[in-house]
């Protein structure tokens, strides 16, 4: 399974050089118990401007941060994220927007689509949303990384891409935006030591190379050794069999590539113009 040459540093390891930020990426882990003691405002702007300092394709900032504040949607999300009560406690919860809305409702007011020379009023596509997913996904592990360094711990919350119809009315969110992640902040109830995680194979070089045979029995067997200490259940074989039963064939998986598919099918739909209507902006009105 490993890819690089014989000899070579272990990518997986952390090496001589060390300094705050990488001691602070080291300990980082999910944290799912909070202690009462609220993020202070000052805090929470920290944690959002590392957000809005992530980098952005072209410039474009393709994405929209909502704070959820209110506790009945917290409540409401802790039920529909795959029922997880930790989240109606988390003293700060960010969902991370991939959003192409804003920039579709300027097109519109600006007038882009009627210059000459260009395709009209394409729909967003597949690559639009892949480029906006990125900028989300970045601005959110910036965000992740600066309470990490507060000592505010964190939790991704994947699930927040199921329940697609109700989670899009529940947040209000227009055709040509996608919850990426939801982000569960605050400080750890009880002291957390660092979690092991696999990565032996994980860095290639030049190309990518698939297991061998031997490969997949040392994987097997050292992803059994990490991640089922104390044995694997009765009824399987070995820990990849566990992982099928449990993650990739579960309800909440088929669940989310369901809300997948209706996420990108509303994301693909002909665009739409802005509810609200507004003279149009030329550039001799832009000082």
């Amino acid at each position: 399974m490993d890819s690089d040459p014989a000899g070579s540093p272990d990518p997986t390891a952390p090496g001589p050089l060390t300094n705050p930020t990488l001691e602070v990426i080291a300990r980082r882990r999910s944290t799912r118990a909070y202690a009462p003691s609220p993020i202070t405002a000052e805090e929470k702007q920290a944690i959002v401007h590392a957000a809005l300092r992530a980098p952005t394709a072209g410039g474009m900032v393709l994405y929209t941060i909502l704070e959820i504040a209110d506790q009945a949607t917290k409540d409401r999300l802790a039920v529909t994220c795959d029922d997880q009560p930790f989240i109606a406690k988390a003293p700060l919860v960010l969902v991370f927007l991939a959003d192409w809305q804003k920039w579709t409702d300027l097109f519109d007011h600006c007038g882009a689509h009627e210059m000459t020379g260009v395709e009209p009023r394409r729909a967003v596509g597949p690559g639009d949303l892949l480029l906006a997913c990125a900028d989300a996904l970045i601005a959110a592990h910036s965000a992740v990384i600066a309470a990490e360094s507060l000592g505010i711990g964190s939790c991704y919350i994947g699930d927040v891409l199921e329940n697609g119809e109700i989670h899009a009315e529940l947040l209000d969110l227009p055709p040509h935006t996608m919850p990426v992640a939801m982000v569960c902040f605050g400080r750890p109830a009880v002291a957390q030591e660092p979690i092991e995680h696999y990565g032996r194979g994980l860095v290639h070089t030049d190309r990518y190379r698939r297991m061998t045979l031997a490969d997949r029995d040392a994987a097997a067997a050292e992803l059994a050794a990490l991640f089922a200490p104390h044995g694997l259940p009765p009824d399987v074989e070995n820990y990849p069999q566990a992982v099928y039963r449990r993650k990739f064939t579960s309800a909440f998986m088929r669940e989310m590539n369901r809300s997948a598919a209706w996420w990108l099918t509303r994301w693909s739909a002909e665009p739409e113009t802005s509810d609200e209507p507004a003279e149009r902006v030329s550039d001799s009105q832009v000082e």
